[in-house]
C-alpha cells in the first residue's frame, strides 16, 4: 500500500476531492491531512460527503517519514523544504498542487504533470508540478496541433469556469448552493495560466511564437471547465480529426467527440472531451472537464498512478461527488 500524506494551507474544494480519491483508491493509506488553523476538527465535518467514511482530523504536524508520497497545497516552502529538501532524513515523493513550482520545469526538479505530455517523464519523476485548470484544459486543445509544428496563427482561447475553480478562491468563497446568479471576466490577457500553455507548446513545437490570448470568464455553475479554442489552419478538418484521435489514442482520459460536447458529459469524471469544427480556414476546437478531477485532485492522483507504476486509471473510476 501507498502511504500517502497531505499538506494543506487551507480547505478547498479541491482539497475535499483529493480527499475523497484517496479513501477510495485500492493501494493507498492515507495517513495525515496537515492543516494547521483546523488541528482536531474532523475531516468529515468539513467535507460531509465522506461522512461515515473517515474519522480522521485535522493535524497541525506532518510526519515525512509516515509517508511514501506527499501532495502539497502551500504557499509556505519551508514547510516543503523541511520534508523534501537534501537535508531531509527522509524524502517522500511529492505532488505540488500550486502554481510555484510549474514554469519552473523541469530545470527545478519538478517534471510538469500533464500525462498526456509527459508520461513516461512522470513514471520516473520523485516531484511533479500538477498543472493548472485553466492550463489543462486549453493545452489539451492544442497538442495534436503542436506535435506536428501546426500552431502558426494567433489562438484565441475563452475558457468559461465554475464557481469552485481554484483560481476564483480570492474573489469568490462561496460555496456552490450560495453563489449568486452572474458572469464576469477575470484577469483577460494576464491570467497567469497563460504562460503554462504557451510552455507546453514551446516543448512540442519549438518555434511557436504565435499570440495566445487567453480569456477566463467566470460563471455561477457548481463546477466544470468549457474552453472554446480557434485559430486559423488550411488543413482539412477530417484530417485534423485523425490527427487528433492519433495523438490521444493511448490516453486513458482525453477523446475526441464526434457529437457537440457540454458539462453535463463530464461532471464528477475524469475525462477530458474535445470537438472539432471548422468554418472556413477557423479552427474550433471545444474543450471540456470537471475543474476540480480532471483539472485538479483528479490529475494529481492520476500522476500519483504514474509514479507508483500503477495503471493509470486506478482509483479514478468516479461515482458521485463529494458535494
Amino acid at each position: 500500500m501507498i502511504k500517502v500524506g497531505i499538506i494543506a494551507e487551507n480547505t478547498s474544494f479541491v482539497l475535499g476531492e483529493l480527499v475523497r480519491l484517496l479513501i477510495n483508491h485500492p493501494d493507498v493509506e492515507l495517513q495525515f491531512v496537515c492543516t494547521p488553523k483546523l488541528k482536531g476538527i474532523r475531516l468529515c465535518d468539513v467535507y460531509s460527503g465522506i461522512f461515515g467514511e473517515l474519522e480522521m482530523t485535522f493535524t497541525d504536524t506532518a510526519d515525512p517519514a509516515n509517508a511514501d508520497i506527499i501532495f502539497a497545497d502551500t504557499a509556505d516552502e519551508s514547510i516543503l523544504n523541511e520534508i523534501t529538501g537534501n537535508g531531509a532524513a527522509y524524502s517522500p515523493k511529492l505532488i505540488d498542487l500550486s502554481d510555484r513550482n510549474r514554469l519552473g520545469c523541469p530545470d527545478n526538479g519538478f517534471v510538469y504533470g500533464l500525462p498526456e505530455l509527459n508520461r513516461r517523464a512522470s513514471c520516473k519523476a520523485s516531484a511533479i508540478a500538477n498543472p493548472g485548470n485553466i492550463a489543462t484544459c486549453v493545452t489539451l486543445a492544442l497538442l495534436p496541433m503542436a506535435k506536428l509544428l501546426m500552431l502558426n496563427n494567433t489562438i484565441w482561447a475563452n475558457v468559461i469556469t465554475g464557481a469552485t475553480d481554484g483560481g476564483r478562491k480570492e474573489k469568490n468563497t462561496y460555496g456552490p448552493a450560495y453563489t449568486p446568479d452572474d458572469i464576469s471576466i477575470y484577469r483577460p490577457f494576464t491570467c497567469k495560466e497563460t504562460e503554462e500553455v504557451i510552455k507546453s507548446m514551446k516543448q512540442l513545437q519549438n518555434s511557436f511564437n504565435a499570440g495566445l490570448n487567453l480569456i477566463p470568464i467566470a460563471w455561477t455553475f457548481a463546477r466544470g471547465t468549457f474552453a472554446t479554442v480557434a485559430t486559423e489552419t488550411k488543413v482539412d478538418l477530417e484530417e485534423l480529426k485523425s490527427i487528433y484521435v492519433k495523438y490521444y489514442e493511448e490516453d486513458s482520459f482525453t477523446f475526441l467527440s464526434e457529437k457537440p460536447i457540454g458539462l453535463r458529459h463530464v461532471l464528477n469524471t475524469n475525462k477530458c472531451l474535445l470537438h472539432l469544427d471548422k468554418h472556413g480556414d477557423t479552427l474550433l476546437v471545444t474543450s471540456c472537464m470537471d475543474n476540480l478531477l480532471k483539472g485538479s485532485a483528479g490529475q494529481a492522483v492520476h500522476n500519483m498512478n504514474l509514479m507508483f507504476n500503477l495503471e493509470e486509471t486506478t482509483g479514478l473510476h468516479l461515482k458521485g461527488s463529494v458535494f
